[in-house]
Formats: structure tokens, sequence, C-alpha cells
């Protein structure tokens, strides 16, 4: 069997997955991209010309639409030239939703297709309008999320068959197309994240180091911005900081924006929360680590004593489930998202997202009553082990997937 994966910054949702396949003489894999940051072996990957960005003159409502097509021009290009070089697909799995395969159908009809379908945008009821301090809820922002589902709606229309990674996001999409899409998460791989009694991390110019011995609370993601509530955890810390003496708060994030709207004249989100609580805060007590290599990250959240996430109604951070992964004690914003997942008092502790004084009432409960923790944290692992572990769970189901649509066959259950 062939198979294509297209990601425009591949692996992507697909590193666990291509491998797999990769590793198995019965099947060619073809990987494409515009970046490649993991190399698979045995597999043999693809890179397509950067498009242009979308016009400035392009209205502001087309202007992601605009990119999506050249970029899905370029892909299109490399695609017919690998045909003409007798390469072609049997199967294609893509994330659509930087359009690279809005093509790939008129150049390979016979192939089936099987997209990743991410998150749908809804102008209410999701993140949209969520958080009134980051972001507005004008007619404006309605239609042009409206016109920003246009690679969705594609996609969906030339797909044989989807995948979404959890029932929450899987709900966000429109009815009339919930039969021809799989519930299946990308997995989280339980041997590689897991507790580690003897975890420690050192920071700083007088090279601390830090064991779990310490109290560390932590604060994990991409990007620190309102999406991932940056915003309430730093305007948290001046209480917790005053109740947990002892306590540093390792913060793991990068100073971009991945969701929603930069601030004006290139100011952080770092900088911003900072000016408004920093003279309130211990600066020697809290460690911003930026973005760290993986093993390093994994680390930290095995130091952890305390981990705190917060997130819009919104796509669900791997993040979160390797916090739980990794025998964290999980205090998390009570959004549809996470609630999926974690039970407030059975395998993690919830809280209301736009209130400061709860996230510091949750983590200091938590930390208070360390029988109670250890029970959360050990049923926080047993979740993940039992309903989202990357080679007893996910990946079986992935491939069993894989193999359906390559065939023809229609999956029996599509949530």
């Amino acid at each position: 069997m062939k198979i294509w994966f297209v990601h425009q910054n591949f692996p992507g949702q697909f590193k666990h997955l291509a491998r797999f396949f990769a590793a198995r003489e019965q099947y060619e894999v073809v990987t494409i991209g515009e970046a490649r940051r993991d190399k698979i072996a045995n597999s043999k990957h693809y890179t397509y010309k950067q498009p242009k960005s979308a016009s400035a003159d392009t209205h502001p409502y087309i202007r992601g639409l605009e990119a999506a097509v050249r970029r899905g021009q370029e892909a299109a290009r490399l695609a017919l030239q690998l045909k003409k070089d007798g390469l072609s697909p049997d199967i294609v799995y893509s994330h659509p939703g930087w359009g690279d395969t809005l093509y790939f159908k008129e150049i390979f009809p016979d192939a089936k297709f099987l997209s990743y379908f991410e998150f749908y945008y809804r102008s209410h009821g999701s993140d949209v309008g969520f958080d009134p301090e980051f972001s507005t809820h004008t007619l404006d922002d309605k239609c042009r999320i409206r016109t920003k589902n246009s690679i969705n709606l594609l996609t969906l229309d030339l797909a044989d068959w989807g995948v979404c990674p959890t029932q929450w996001q899987y709900s966000q999409f429109p009815e009339e197309f919930k039969s021809k899409i799989s519930v299946v998460h990308d997995g989280i791989d339980t041997v590689a994240v897991r507790p580690n009694p003897q975890a420690t991390v050192t920071l700083g110019r007088d090279r601390k180091t830090f064991t779990t011995q310490d109290e560390i609370i932590t604060f994990c993601v991409r990007n620190l911005e309102p999406y991932r509530g940056f915003h309430i955890f730093m305007r948290a810390l001046p209480e917790l900081m005053r109740r947990r003496p002892s306590a540093h708060f390792l913060v793991v994030g990068g100073d971009e924006v991945s969701y929603g709207r930069p601030l004006p004249q290139d100011k952080t989100y770092r900088q911003h929360m900072t000016a408004e609580v920093g003279d309130r805060l211990d600066m020697n007590r809290i460690h911003f680590l930026g973005r760290l290599p993986y093993a390093q990250y994994i680390n930290v959240l095995q130091l952890s004593s305390a981990h705190v996430y917060l997130t819009y109604p919104f796509v669900l951070s791997w993040s979160f489930l390797e916090a739980m992964a990794a025998g964290c004690l999980v205090i998390a914003s009570q959004t549809p998202p996470v609630e999926e997942v974690l039970t407030n008092g059975s395998n993690g502790l919830l809280f209301d997202f736009f209130s400061p004084d709860a996230l510091c009432d949750a983590v200091c409960q938590g930390l208070d009553n360390p029988e109670r923790a250890i029970h959360l944290k050990q049923q926080a692992r047993a979740t993940i082990v039992e309903k989202y572990d990357l080679n007893s769970v996910c990946l079986p189901k992935q491939v069993a997937l894989i193999e359906q649509i390559a065939q023809g066959i229609v999956p029996s259950d599509s949530s």
C-alpha cells in the first residue's frame, strides 16, 4: 500500500503514524510538507516551494483562503512532478488546515483521501467571544469566521473520510458531515511520558537544581497567550506566591501568538501581563523557560507539584494530556474540552476560567492535601493510559481506519 502523509509543518499529528507504516515493508510511505523537523526512516520526503502570502489588497475575510489556494497550487505542482516521475498514492492522509491537498483529488482521482479535521470555527459557543477582554464578537467577526471555514468545507466535500481528535472538537462540525468523521486521538506515548521521582531541573545563572522534593508549580503551553489562559495564570500569581512562600513557578512557552490576535506595536502578552502584575511578583521565584526541547519539557512536567492548564473552548493541547500522563496534579479550567477528559475531584481539579482566585484556591487545595493529591495523580495517569495511550489504544485505531479507507470500506462507527 502506498500512503502519503501531507502536512504543512510535517510531521505534525502524523509523527507516530508515519513511523509505524514506514517501518513495515508492505507499505510505501511518502511524506510532503513545506517544512520537516523529524526524519522518518524508510520514507521519501518531498517539500514544495514556500507560497507567497495573501495580497495586502485582498479582502480580510478571504486572506486565509487566498493563502490556502496559493499553498495548494505549490503542493499541486509538486504532486504533478511526482506523478510524472511515476509516483502515486493509494491513500492520502493530510491536515487540510493550510490548503496543501486542495487540488490533489484532481491529480490523483483514484486515490482515497483521509483528512485530519482539527477544528470547525463557530461564531458563537466556542472560542469566539468567549473572553471579551481579548476577543470581540461583532457582526464583522461573525462574517469573518463563517468565511474562515471555506477550507474545512471544501475538504469535507472532497475527503472520503475524516478524523477528529476529541469528542468536543467533533461536536463543532456541521451535522451533515459528522457521519464521515471518526473520533480518534493522536495518542500519548505513556512509556516516554511517565512519572519520574528522580527528575531534576537546573536553572539560572547560579545553576540551582530543583527536585521533586521542592514545591514546583508549572504552566506549559506553546505560546504565552490568552487562548491558553496565560493572563489568568499571571493574575493568580501574586496571591499564589503569598500563600505558597516556598514555591517556584516554571513557565514553558514562547512569546509568539498561535491563536487569536497579537497585541499592537509587537508587544508580547508576557510583557503585557508583567507590566500589570510584575511589581507584585517575586521575580526570583518565577522562571520563564521559553520553548524547550521535548525531553526537557517532559522533565519539567515530571518535576511538577501542581500543573496549571487553561484553555478557551478550543483545540485541546497535547500538553494537557501529557501532564496527566506524567502523573501531574492537574489544576485546569472548567471549559468543555478539558471536561471531556478531567472530572473534578476524580483525576484532577477544575476551576472557573475567569477567576484567578479560584485558580489559586484550587492549587492550594491540591497541595495542602498530599494524600488526596497522590490519588488524583494516579487517576490522571490511569485515564491517559486507558483512553489515550498511543500504542495500545490510538495507534491501532488509526492504522485500522487507514486500512479500511484504503480498501474502500466504510467504518462502522463514525464517532
